[in-house]
């Protein structure tokens, strides 16, 4: 990968390649998981929640399952071996290779094969009669590509690298690999002729497209599986009655929610664990991030943070609303207006050039294009409280702590350094309200 980031830290879809396999193999009933580490990777385990052990010297696969086994607790079940750099590879997958198992049938081991483009890196399948998964003759070993003959080379079933086992077969064949190989590696793969000349029977899965089990070695084989997930994902909720105009140019991470006929425009991502409501139309050109987003919603051109929209809520274009914003039902957020710790109650509008920070606003009050609730002293942030129903002018400058009461009205330029009482009328800089003073007052 040619980066300071472990490989299976890279991120697909918004999350780490290993956390896809590890959700495959969760779905699959995998009851206990142990990732094999080294001593780098192993400090960022404990965002996955699953128990490691680390291979201090990287002696081959062989090597790594052996470690591995040496910290589980001996029974009498299935164990399963993949790889944390294989994330297309789903739950179906899985399931196959661990139903084929069968030690009262003389099975002990099911391992994925897949029919691949030549030249390939993988490791061949060799079969009685040599050639390609539809022969469907016995497995008899699997030959690692730098110890192919030129005829082993031509074949073009590969070894997946999926192998489900009966743990006590395993157990027993793995403690007489050795290392006498190319690479001077305990390679798990010679297992298979172990287990063949003891009697027992090999059985192998062929997988239905070999793009599912590609592993990811650099940044372009990053990006193509990165793709095939993406696409898996808008299918998933196109099925389920989203249009997605364009998935090509649609962004989705796993833990985005989407109702029905909600409609996602291109050149959208939808990332974290985002909610979309039903009939709200997303896009184009916005990136909505954590966020809850009510029904009949429309958000164009804009950007969107951990916030909570009501419905029929309009925002857009180039709108950017960040942590901590609440937005009331029928409100409107317009052309270049900016959000942040602002609770927004129904009804307002705010449709031009507008800085909303650490503030609260009231129903239907109307946010004039230009205004700034100046929340910072240069020390701390501090609070904007406008009312309900109140009309704050264009260019007004709103310096916190203040409070403007319901029905304000502040002139075009304000400049708001103290308080503003309800139903005043109030301009200039230092404001000063113009309101008619009943008689006597």
């Amino acid at each position: 990968m040619k980066s300071k980031r472990p490989k299976v830290l890279h991120e697909l879809c918004g999350r780490p390649m290993l956390w896809w396999v590890l959700e495959a193999l969760k779905a699959s009933g995998a009851d206990e998981i142990v990732v094999v580490t080294n001593p780098e990777l192993d400090p960022e385990m404990a965002q996955f929640g699953v128990r490691t052990v680390v291979q201090q010297e990287q002696l081959g696969t062989g090597h790594a399952v052996r470690i591995a086994l040496d910290a589980i607790e001996r029974r009498d079940g299935c164990i399963v071996v993949a790889y944390g750099d294989m994330p297309l590879v789903d739950r179906t997958i899985f399931e196959d290779v661990q139903a084929a198992v069968d030690p009262d049938a003389g099975t002990a081991l099911a391992l994925v094969t897949a029919v691949m483009p030549l030249p390939s890196a993988f490791g061949r399948i060799v079969r009685a009669s040599t050639g390609s998964a539809q022969v469907g003759s016995a497995v008899q070993r699997i030959v690692e590509a730098k110890d192919c003959t030129p005829e082993q080379l031509a074949i073009d079933e590969m070894n997946a690298g999926i192998y489900a086992y009966a743990e006590s077969a395993l157990r027993e064949a793995i403690a007489k690999v050795g290392n006498r190989n190319a690479q001077g590696e305990y390679y798990l793969t010679d297992t298979v002729e172990l287990l063949i000349a003891s009697g027992r029977r090999v059985a192998p899965i062929p997988a239905a497209d070999y793009r599912s089990v590609l592993g990811v070695n650099d940044r372009v084989e990053l990006a193509a599986a990165r793709a095939i997930l993406n696409r898996r994902l808008c299918e998933a909720h196109m099925r389920a009655g989203v249009t997605i105009v364009d998935p090509a140019t649609t962004y989705l991470d796993p833990g985005v929610t989407i109702a029905a006929d909600a409609v996602i425009h291109p050149n959208t991502s939808l990332c974290g664990h985002t909610r979309i409501g039903a009939e709200s139309q997303i896009g184009p050109n916005s990136r909505v991030t954590d966020t809850r987003i009510g029904e009949r919603c429309k958000i164009h051109d804009s950007v969107v943070a951990s916030s909570e929209i009501a419905d029929d809520v309009h925002i857009g274009p180039f709108a950017h609303l960040r942590a901590g914003t609440v937005i009331g039902s029928g409100s409107h957020i317009g052309n270049f207006v900016e959000t942040k710790k602002a609770r927004l109650a129904e009804g307002v509008k705010a449709g031009h050039l507008t800085y909303l920070g650490d503030a609260t606003v009231g129903a239907r009050t109307n946010i004039g294009a230009g205004t700034v609730t100046c929340n910072y002293d240069g020390v701390r942030k501090n609070e904007t409280r406008i009312g309900e129903d109140a009309f704050i002018g264009t260019n007004s400058s709103l310096v916190a702590p203040i409070t403007i009461g319901d029905r304000a009205i502040t002139g075009a330029g304000t400049v708001a350094i103290r308080d503003i009482p309800p139903g005043d009328k109030v301009v200039g800089n230092p404001a000063r309200s113009i309101a008619k003073k009943p008689a006597g007052a």
